[in-house]
């Protein structure tokens, strides 16, 4: 076997998740996103940007970053 520098991909399969949330929050998200066209002069659906901002506060929280790591 090859020793390659980049180590095997990991799944990268797409996972589809339906959540209910209520409609302060939803309100919230559509603020965010309009804040963020205006910031970088593109649209992008709700939808687009919670991933990124879930990422975001996991990559954030250190606790669990720890925890993780510990347990991986």
């Amino acid at each position: 076997m090859a020793d390659l520098k980049l180590g095997k991909l990991p799944d990268r399969t797409p996972v589809k998740l339906a959540i209910t949330i209520t409609p302060d929050l939803q309100s919230a998200l559509q603020s965010y996103a309009n804040l963020y066209a205006s910031t970088y002069g593109v649209e992008e659906p709700v939808a687009e940007l919670i991933p990124a901002m879930l990422v975001a506060f996991l990559e954030s929280d250190r606790s669990f970053a720890r925890t993780r790591a510990t347990t991986k």
